[in-house]
């Protein structure tokens, strides 16, 4: 579901590759673990771990050589695709997890239901909501692949022993139902939608069971029907009550956390409300034009929305310093010295991230939070500073401490914050004032460097230009100049015509 979000390469060290070879190796054991967990349970407990491994110890050999060659081409599919996502060993626990959890289920169904009931889509929509398509479809591929490995190796009760030609047909449903999930549910941000659209995942059970009824006959059909009929809402229905948990733990965010965390009711937008009314106007505002800058150039626009949000929530430790949300023409700052001033600006970057971090929500949120000034300079207590002395002043001491934006996100956020706030400085907010405004804002900051470090293009920073003035433009249009017309005697006037 979340496009990736564009950031440069990270670097490998070899504490990395031993994290991630780690967790790689630590999950080869915990499937293994959870096969003899399942083999127990099929046997109704009937035979004791020990006898398990005694009696079968190629079979369990061979389950945990075919296992390996899964989690293997896993390991070699991120270092070809996405060497950034594998970088984080969190992000393949997660991924496992998503499989033990699917399979742990499905093997639940199986054994106590039908294989029909198997949700063979959870896995999928579970790494599309948490991830994205093109992991999701692959992550798929993987869990079909050892869903069939545990249920041939386990499968003694689980009316699912049989021909080479059902396996294989069970594995293609499995691939069926998970790609479908993934197309039929991408961009879907309702639960009540994911519900409705959930019977569409169970046509590649319900074909599957038309095609067994044809080809061998089918002992139980009505029971093999409602099971493939439902598999898709047991599926999205085990999806919606694990997809929270699976946040929690890996501190992920899918569009259902976008939404409660932009909640007007939500902890630290209901502080802004109450607190900072300048700043969350300011930053409605800009979460707008953010959420636009992203939709045109390719990004995750419910994450930009997201982090506009909160790219300003550091001002709530002394909301009175910042200019929007000073009433009656009181300024703290008058009484202050620049250097003092410029700390208790700049501070509100960082004070935001660590806010954020505290109260658990997603680094990537609180990371924009961080960079969305980068280590632009304060002029304006810059030029007050020098006024005060005749010697040099360092600049660097005016300055944000960074770091400057890492993602095309936070660029957007730096672009879309410094122009809104400029414009408003405007007396005349034609297009072509604004225009001038959000170019030179754009252009100071690539001569200090401020993209330097995020894979942003010039093509895309034109985009983004375009659009934050088309947004501004669109929000500070000009209006009507209304008569001055007395109302005295009108509703007289009125009566009359009537």
């Amino acid at each position: 579901m979340k496009k990736e979000v564009s950031r440069k390469q990270l670097k490998w060290t070899n504490k990395d590759v031993a994290k991630v070879a780690t967790v790689y190796v630590v999950n080869v054991i915990v499937f293994a673990m959870l096969f003899v967990l399942l083999e127990l349970i099929n046997s109704n407990f009937k035979t004791s771990v020990w006898q398990v491994f005694k009696a079968q110890p190629l079979y369990l050999l061979n389950f945990l050589f075919l296992a390996m060659i899964a989690i293997c081409f896993m390991a070699v599919f991120f270092l070809v695709i996405d060497r950034d996502f594998l970088h984080d060993p969190v992000n393949s626990e997660m991924l496992f997890l998503i499989m033990q959890l699917s399979l742990a289920i499905g093997f639940c169904c199986c054994k106590y239901v039908h294989i029909y009931f198997s949700p063979f889509a959870i896995a999928g929509l579970l790494t599309l909501y948490l991830t994205n398509s093109k992991t999701a479809i692959f992550i798929n591929a993987i869990y079909g692949y050892l869903f069939i490995i545990f249920f041939t190796f386990l499968g003694l009760n689980t009316n699912f022993v049989g021909s080479l030609e059902q396996t294989i047909s069970f594995f293609i449903l499995s691939l069926a139902s998970g790609i479908l999930a993934t197309f039929v549910m991408n961009g879907v941000y309702s639960r009540f939608k994911l519900i409705v659209k959930s019977f569409i995942i169970s046509l590649p059970n319900l074909a599957g069971v038309g095609i067994s009824v044809l080809m061998q006959g089918e002992v139980d059909l009505v029971t093999a029907l409602l099971g493939a009929a439902f598999s898709g809402p047991i599926a999205v229905a085990s999806f919606i009550l694990i997809l929270p948990i699976m946040e929690g733990l890996f501190k992920k965010v899918s569009c259902f956390k976008y939404a409660e965390l932009t909640d007007h009711k939500s902890k630290f937008v209901r502080k802004m409300i109450e607190q900072a009314p300048g700043t969350f106007n300011h930053s409605i505002i800009v979460s707008n034009i953010a959420e636009s800058c992203a939709t045109a150039i390719g990004e995750d626009a419910l994450l930009a929305r997201t982090c506009a949000y909160y790219h300003d929530v550091g001002k709530l430790r002394r909301p009175e310093y910042f200019t929007e949300n000073q009433q009656d023409g009181v300024n703290p700052h008058d009484e202050l010295t620049p250097e003092l001033s410029t700390n208790i600006i700049k501070a509100h970057a960082l004070d935001g991230y660590n806010l954020l971090l505290k109260n658990r929500v997603p680094k990537e949120i609180a990371e924009v939070c961080l960079q969305h000034h980068g280590t632009m300079p304060m002029l304006f207590f810059y030029d007050k500073a020098k006024k005060f002395t005749d010697g040099e002043v360092d600049v660097n001491q005016f300055s944000y401490g960074g770091p400057k934006p890492q993602t095309k996100i936070a660029a957007i956020m730096m672009i879309a914050d410094a122009s809104e706030a400029a414009t408003r400085t405007l007396k005349d907010r034609s297009r072509e004032k604004v225009g001038a405004v959000v170019r030179k804002v754009v252009n100071d900051r690539m001569k200090l460097g401020q993209f330097d470090e995020c894979e942003i293009t010039l093509k895309e920073i034109t985009i983004i230009i375009n659009t934050v003035v088309n947004n501004l433009t669109g929000i500070y249009h000009r209006r009507v100049q209304y008569p001055k017309v007395s109302l005295e005697g009108l509703e007289a006037e009125m009566e009359k015509g009537e």
